[in-house]
């Protein structure tokens, strides 16, 4: 499992090998409304959901190129309690890491967040068969927000106020897989442990010239998922991708590629496609495989990246989903050439996919 064992460790790990650090804790309160995204997800939603969010910020100061080259952001760890207060939805309890990026003379306030969630009532064939919504105990979380910030409201203490969303999913893990996204208002405090956060701008540093030439990327995603019907069962997938991408600054690279996609879970939805919808006239002797082009954006971290590409289909025999995909997640760079990564492939709002990745970068 919007999605991130790793980037946790990652982030963790980072958070006790900083040498200069300030710490900070936070709590917000969080109300809001649930977004239905199909129509057969109106019945899901009987009340507004409601939730806690406990966070541990490691503030910087700039000891690192990273930190300034970002406005010296925040990460962290945080523990996510959400209720949606519906029967069929239960509760969700989420743990993973954050960045929170500043603007506006830091009062303005964006959060990125990715975890892994408990649900505490998935679907079940005889005791919840209206949860369309989580097809497995254990799923994806992926939080943003947008929020004002101020960090010495009084002392040592801080306010924040403004709106968190929310998405849960297990990426088709296993089916039924709906997921849920919701919009809440996020209100809370937060205490500094230190008086005064002092940031460090090395006007000495020499600056970097970080354009390159064109590079050549070879990546191969695996994991496994299950087909829209409901315990049809869970199939190995390889999606094999080449694309070439050039980095024009600090921050950011343009993608230009093109993969194949071997989902097994496709030869069974069409087999079973072919036989329950016999007017649609699909052979059940249908090719499986996809081929798709797409163009990408690569965000340039530190040694994580966050990675955002838009497909099309060229080759698609079996024309259930639309011709359209696309594809986010974090990379992880080993070296300059190796790279590790964990992305969702969805279709708009549908996912089909949580790919586990395996790439270099010449």
């Amino acid at each position: 499992m919007r999605r991130l064992v790793y980037f946790i460790v990652l982030v963790s790990g980072t958070i006790f090998a900083q040498q200069k650090a300030t710490y900070s804790f936070e709590v917000s309160d969080l109300r809001g409304n649930t977004l239905p995204h199909k129509e057969d997800m109106y019945h899901l939603i009987n009340g507004h959901p409601e939730g806690v969010m406990l966070s541990f910020l490691v503030r910087t100061h700039g000891e690192k190129e990273w930190q300034k080259a970002y406005n010296f952001p925040d990460y962290g760890a945080f523990f996510l309690y959400q209720d949606f207060n519906s029967q069929p939805l239960g509760q969700c309890y989420s743990v993973g890491g954050f960045y929170n990026f500043y603007f506006l003379n830091r009062h303005l306030q964006f959060r990125l967040a990715q975890g892994l969630a408990l649900t505490t009532n998935p679907y079940d064939k005889v005791d919840n068969s209206k949860n369309k919504a989580f097809g497995t105990k254990i799923l994806d979380n992926t939080n943003i927000g947008l929020s004002y910030d101020n960090q010495t409201l009084f002392k040592n203490i801080g306010f924040h106020a403004g709106l968190l969303f929310t998405h849960y999913s297990n990426g088709r893990v296993k089916s039924p897989n709906s997921g849920i996204n919701t919009y809440m208002l996020n209100v809370g405090l937060n205490y500094n442990f230190d008086a005064e956060k002092t940031i460090v701008n090395d006007t000495a540093m020499v600056q970097k010239n970080y354009r390159e030439p064109i590079h050549y990327n070879f990546v191969f995603r695996s994991g496994i998922n299950e087909s829209p019907i409901i315990r049809s069962g869970q199939r190995p997938f390889y999606h094999i991708g080449f694309y070439v991408d050039k980095r024009f600054n600090r921050k950011s690279a343009l993608q230009l590629g093109t993969e194949l996609f071997l989902t097994e879970s496709f030869k069974d939805y069409i087999k079973y496609y072919s036989v329950a919808y016999p007017d649609k006239h699909i052979d059940a002797t249908t090719d499986y495989k996809r081929v798709g082009v797409f163009v990408g954006h690569e965000l340039f971290i530190n040694r994580i990246s966050l990675e955002a590409q838009v497909g099309y289909y060229v080759y698609r025999p079996f024309k259930k989903d639309i011709s359209i995909y696309d594809r986010v997640g974090m990379k992880y760079y080993f070296t300059d050439k190796i790279f590790g990564g964990f992305t969702i492939k969805t279709h708009l709002f549908l996912a089909e996919a949580l790919e586990f990745g395996i790439g270099v970068r010449l």
